[in-house]
């Protein structure tokens, strides 16, 4: 029998503490209570996947919102939920032209998916790297450009980061109390020392994504920036967050629109994470 490793017995045993509290959370009443959606989506929950067997790099991509959640609505009544989703099939498309690279979404049709589920499905997976793709909004319509972010355990490293994690840290209000006490609970049990590491790893890889942004699409910062994202709360996977621009801003949800500008953002993220990966597999050569 292969042995496991002592990371992954820690992940194994975090997803067991983390059932059995969640199932003790759960009152008849909140069961009663679950909305509408939900139930529906419970039917079509992704059902636990084993890694690839054939080796590959699995990249799990979330496009963010869907179902009851339209995330951001610009100007025109675009809807970042379809955006992204495109922009996010575009991506799994170029990726798994790639002989060493799986590219999986946590969603690939219009229904919601809360966040502490998102994280699931990437580690059911067997996910080496979690990318969440949207394209937000801000009070202000002068708001633009791309940004990447990524977890961060000491706070925010930037007004608009904290804006934007607290942003999307809400997408689940619209599902109720009881899914925001099963994340809450996620927070928790998931939230370790063992994401130093891996906070570190997200970082080169939103700095690669940035590189590869950069020549095509105005950058709203030049940096990854950091928040508390419950959706990048991750203990083991990379995971990074990116803005592609904000479709609060006139002009960019008219980029948003056109077929080119979703295929020229989805080449530069899938740039980036195939350097990401190169350069992995250069260290992991290094070390052994």
């Amino acid at each position: 029998m292969k042995k496991l490793s002592p990371l992954k017995q820690l992940v194994n045993r975090r997803q067991l503490l983390f059932s059995g509290l969640a199932l003790a959370a759960l009152s008849p009443r909140a069961v009663l209570a679950r909305d509408t959606e939900i139930k529906a989506n419970a039917s079509r929950r992704p059902q636990p996947h084993k890694p690839a067997t054939n080796g590959k790099f699995i990249v799990m991509l979330d496009p963010g919102h869907g179902g009851i959640d339209s995330g951001a609505v610009g100007e025109e009544g675009s809807m970042e939920k379809h955006v992204v989703l495109e922009i996010a099939g575009n991506v799994r498309k170029m990726l798994n032209n790639h002989p060493h690279i799986e590219a999986r979404m946590t969603r690939d049709s219009d229904h919601f998916i809360p966040l502490y589920q998102r994280v699931e499905i990437a580690s059911q997976h067997g996910a080496h790297l979690f990318m969440s793709i949207h394209a937000d909004g801000y009070t202000s319509p002068d708001a633009h450009g791309a940004s990447v972010f990524a977890l961060s355990n000491r706070g925010a490293t930037s007004a608009m980061a904290r804006y934007m994690s607290q942003r999307e840290n809400s997408a689940d209000d619209v599902a109720g109390l009881k899914v925001q006490e099963k994340d809450h609970y996620l927070q928790q049990i998931l939230f370790d020392l063992v994401q130093t590491n891996t906070i570190k790893n997200s970082l080169t890889l939103g700095k690669h994504v940035i590189e590869r942004i950069r020549p095509v699409h105005h950058l709203h910062s030049q940096v990854t920036e950091q928040a508390a994202f419950a959706v990048l709360k991750s203990p083991s996977i990379p995971s990074v967050l990116v803005e592609t621009s904000f479709i609060t801003n006139p002009a960019e949800e008219k980029l948003l629109g056109t077929t080119v500008f979703r295929r020229k953002i989805a080449n530069a993220i899938t740039e980036g994470i195939v350097n990401y990966y190169n350069e992995s597999v250069a260290h992991s050569r290094q070390v052994s």
